[in-house]
């Protein structure tokens, strides 16, 4: 295990992560940093505990919207690979139908040509 030191509301605290997740870490202490500073920007001084209840709710706001966004996106991706699946479907059939078409006046074309002979 890496020990890995950040600093949330000006305070340092050393956390244990994996190793290579050191950087990943950092960040998300950042995050959580950068939501403590907006909170005592609204609402001033209140106390550790209630700033850091508060800065992780606005992160799992933020958390929750971004599921919300990634559920509709799959949503939409799944709509679209089934529009395809459709249209590729219609796609064979036009293509059949237009071949036996072609066939057809193929063959009338042969007959109009063993008329004329």
């Amino acid at each position: 295990m890496a020990h890995v030191i950040v600093q949330v509301n000006g305070r340092p605290y050393t956390m244990q992560c994996q190793e290579g997740e050191e950087n990943h870490l950092r960040e998300l202490a950042e995050l959580l940093d950068g939501e403590v500073q907006r909170v005592k920007a609204n609402v001033g001084s209140v106390g550790d505990i209630r700033m850091l209840v508060m800065a992780g709710l606005m992160v799992a706001d933020r958390l929750s919207e971004a599921i919300a966004k990634l559920q509709t996106l799959e949503e939409q991706v799944a709509g679209l690979r089934e529009a395809r699946t459709v249209a590729q479907a219609e796609s064979a059939e036009l293509q059949a139908r237009f071949g036996e078409r072609l066939m057809a006046a193929s063959e009338r074309l042969e007959k109009l040509a063993q008329s004329l002979k």
